[in-house]
């Protein structure tokens, strides 16, 4: 029995890895949850896994869910914010924290969560797009261990499985497209946030969804694998897919290409990750290449979609420009989303922001931090 922590349980991550807990009682079981303000959600999860510990996002949640959970027999510990994430991230019973929170929020719990040696299944691409450095390092320093939980780079932890590192030439991550890869530049210009968040796939979170629709979610995809693979950012690169089969491929020295190729589940590589690389009996659809009938694949065109080559000008900059290019990022989506910018320019203002940045390596989760705070404020943060 393998006892789980969730941070991000209400969100699409949560649920996925939930329905999991469903099919394999005997396998898993939960011991803490956290999610944000989505209230209704988190009873009734609590209600039915029953956690030692829950976490909200503020304080009134936190006494709402008090009131909600008081009715029946079910008493948990309630905590709320970064301390309530960090708690749940670190609990002591926890054999693996699932860390599917979105943005910049998540570093600190993934931080702590390493710090005392957990095994941390990661969602949160953010965290390692800001610090993967620091975070690899503090994972050997303390026998902590990432597991990539997102189907592009459990792919490429699945395609390298028993192979000589050395003999790696690239690692190609694959894009669905968003719903705009086949728009013109200047069609691209009237874009409005309804539009970005409509997925052709899948329902995902706004700025997850804006993300893919700028391509910048591919981008921080491959600081990501990076750092989850330490390779070279030269080896790292990636095509448009939209049929989403083929999630990642691996090309090696002898000019052989080991491709992962399943139907576009979350739950395939949720479940390779809790079950630590060893695979479980899965009752899913499965992929029918006839049926299927081709696979296509497009080169990214950098004139539309400049946010891949925003990331490897970042990584050229060091810590800095990771972390510059992530917050610059979130503050653009959240002004995009309130009707303040143009789809375009989210890219532009993050491209803007990178210009000015010099070349920096931080020594501490802490100076990250400060420095995420020092780009916000530079961008109007309050």
């Amino acid at each position: 029995m393998k006892n789980l922590s969730i941070l991000g349980s209400t969100g699409s991550i949560g649920e996925n890895t939930l329905d999991l807990v469903r099919r394999f009682p005997d396998n898993f079981r939960i011991c803490g949850l956290a999610a944000g303000g989505n209230l209704p959600k988190l009873v009734q999860q609590a209600m039915e896994f029953r956690p030692e510990v829950v976490s909200i996002q503020t304080p009134e949640l936190a006494e709402q869910l008090e009131k909600e959970l008081r009715r029946s027999d079910y008493h948990p510990d309630i905590v709320w914010g970064a301390d309530g994430l960090d708690h749940v991230a670190t609990l002591a019973a926890a054999d693996l924290v699932v860390l599917a929170v979105v943005g910049a929020v998540g570093l600190r719990p993934t931080y702590k969560a390493l710090r005392v040696g957990k095994k941390v299944a990661l969602a949160n691409k953010e965290s390692m797009v800001m610090a993967g450095r620091l975070l690899n390092e503090t994972a050997r320093r303390h026998q902590g261990e990432i597991l990539p939980l997102d189907s592009e780079h459990s792919a490429i932890w699945q395609s390298l499985r028993g192979e000589r590192r050395s003999a790696l030439r690239r690692l190609t991550l694959t894009a669905s497209g968003g719903p705009f890869f086949r728009l013109d530049k200047a069609e691209l210009v009237h874009i409005t946030p309804e539009q970005a968040v409509k997925h052709p796939r899948w329902e995902m979170g706004p700025k997850i969804s804006i993300d893919s629709a700028t391509m910048m979610n591919k981008a921080l995809e491959i600081i990501e694998a990076r750092w989850l693979f330490e390779e070279e950012p030269g080896k790292i690169n990636a095509l448009i897919h939209p049929q989403s089969i083929v999630h990642s491929l691996v090309e090696f020295c002898d000019g052989s290409v080991i491709a992962h190729l399943a139907l576009p589940d979350m739950r395939l590589p949720i479940a390779y990750a809790l079950n630590a690389g060893e695979r479980l009996e899965l009752d899913f659809p499965v992929l029918d290449l006839a049926r299927e009938g081709h696979l296509d694949f497009y080169p990214v065109d950098g004139e539309r979609f400049p946010a891949l080559d925003l990331a490897h000008q970042a990584l050229t900059l060091g810590d800095s420009g990771t972390v510059a290019l992530n917050a610059a990022n979130e503050m653009a989506v959240s002004r995009f989303i309130a009707g303040e910018i143009g789809f375009l320019e989210i890219t532009e203002q993050v491209a803007t922001v990178l210009a000015s940045v010099e070349e920096c390596r931080f020594s501490s989760i802490q100076e990250v931090l400060d420095y995420d705070r020092e780009i916000r404020l530079s961008m109007g943060a309050e």
